[in-house]
């Protein structure tokens, strides 16, 4: 990654942000860090919510400056993933700890701003994901099927 005098204030804003949201802490005896990702999440509900609204506002200031949409839809996939596995009560704040979506999309902006990697657009992202969504669907529809006929 560039220096941190090198980057963009809001860049070098974002990269301590994220550091504070999953690394900023460290489990005594262990290497394991945890961030205020983890400790909000433990909050039913505006714990989620604000953890959700701060990985958002990283992707904002990332799409600001210039970052494709490929990078973006992937930054965008992380957030997705934290919030809906990191929204099930005491298990999804393992998953904040071990699963650190902040720090992976800082490592995706490094990738994208000093090795030239994830060019291009959404859509090599946004199918697949969009095709895996309709197949769930699907699947769900057939299930709540065979229930009513089961019942019936």
């Amino acid at each position: 990654m560039k220096s941190l005098q090198t980057q963009p204030a809001s860049l070098r804003q974002i990269n301590r942000l994220a550091k504070l949201m999953d690394a900023q802490f460290t489990f005594p005896g262990t290497n394991i860090k945890f961030g205020f990702d983890a400790l909000l999440g433990l909050v039913p509900g505006a714990g989620d919510i604000s953890t959700f609204a701060v990985s958002g506002y990283m992707v904002m200031v990332m799409s600001k400056n210039g970052a494709s949409g490929f990078v973006l839809a992937r930054m965008i996939l992380n957030i997705l993933i934290d919030a809906i596995f990191g929204a099930v009560p005491l298990i999804g704040d393992l998953f904040d700890v071990a699963f650190k979506a902040n720090m992976r999309n800082m490592k995706l902006m490094d990738q994208y701003y000093t090795e030239g990697r994830h060019r291009g657009g959404a859509w090599k992202l946004i199918v697949p994901v969009l095709m895996l969504v309709f197949l769930i669907i699907v699947a769900i529809i057939y299930g709540v099927y065979k229930l009513i006929i089961g019942l019936f």
